[in-house]
C-alpha cells in the first residue's frame, strides 16, 4: 500500500511510520524538514505543508491512504481547522478517498452526555487543542466525499511498549480497572495500520487503550 504519512517526524508519527514500514508499506514521510526522517529503506521524506491544500493535494496525488498525525505549533491553535480543511480539499482534488486521522481523546465521553474536555478535572491548559480536535471531529462527521477514520488515543498516550494487546472503543473513553486510560504511541500505531489494511470504522471514530 501507497501511504503518504504527514506528521511523520513528530512522537505519534514516527511510530506510525515504523509500524507502516515494518508490515512492507511503502511511505511518503511529508514534513516541513525532511531531513529529520531517518533513511530507510521503504521512506521517502518529502517537503510539504499541511496547511495549504495545493500543497497537501501534490503530495497524495497517487496515494492509497493518507494519515495525518500533525499536531499544531505552540500558541498556534487554528492550525487544527486549518490543517483539517487542507486535507479534505487536497485529498478531494487529487482524487484520493482514504484518511485517517490521529485526533484527539477530548471529545471521548466520559459519562452519558459528558466529553472528557468538559469534565471538570480536565486540565486548563490542554482545553483549546481538545476543543479544536473536538470541532475538527464534527466538521469530519459533515464529510461525505471522503472515507475518513478519526482515531482517539487513550486520555494518556506517550512512548512505550510495543503489545500488541489492547481494547478498541467508540465514543467513550476506555479505561482500566483502577480508572486510568492511557495507551503507548507503538500500540497506538498498531491500531491504525490495523484500521489502514483492515478498514472497519469508516466514517467513525474509534479510540483504543489497554
Amino acid at each position: 500500500m501507497k501511504i503518504v504519512l504527514f506528521g511523520a517526524s513528530g512522537t505519534i508519527g514516527q511510530r506510525i511510520l515504523a509500524e507502516a514500514v515494518g508490515r512492507g508499506h511503502q511511505v511518503t514521510a511529508v514534513v516541513r524538514d525532511p531531513s529529520r526522517v531517518p533513511e530507510r529503506d521503504g521512506v521517502v521524506a518529502e517537503r510539504g505543508d499541511v496547511l495549504d491544500a495545493q500543497s497537501v493535494a501534490q503530495r497524495v496525488d497517487d496515494a492509497d491512504a493518507v494519515v495525518s498525525a500533525v499536531s499544531p505549533d505552540a500558541g498556534k491553535i487554528e492550525q487544527v481547522a486549518a490543517s483539517f480543511h487542507a486535507l479534505i480539499a487536497g485529498l478531494k482534488q487529487a482524487g484520493v478517498k482514504r484518511l485517517l486521522v490521529v485526533g484527539g481523546a477530548g471529545s471521548l465521553e466520559v459519562a452519558p452526555g459528558l466529553q472528557l474536555v468538559d469534565a471538570p478535572d480536565f486540565p486548563s491548559a490542554w482545553k483549546p487543542v481538545a476543543s479544536a480536535h473536538r470541532d475538527a471531529l464534527a466538521l469530519l462527521r459533515e464529510e461525505r466525499d471522503l472515507d475518513w477514520t478519526y482515531l482517539s488515543p487513550a486520555a494518556m498516550i506517550q512512548p512505550g511498549e510495543r503489545t500488541g494487546v489492547f481494547r478498541r472503543g467508540g465514543d467513550t473513553l476506555v479505561t482500566d480497572a483502577n480508572g486510568e486510560s492511557r495507551i503507548s504511541a507503538e500500540d497506538f500505531a498498531i491500531a491504525l495500520v490495523d484500521e489502514l489494511e483492515r478498514p472497519e470504522h469508516v466514517r467513525r471514530r474509534f479510540t483504543v487503550a489497554y
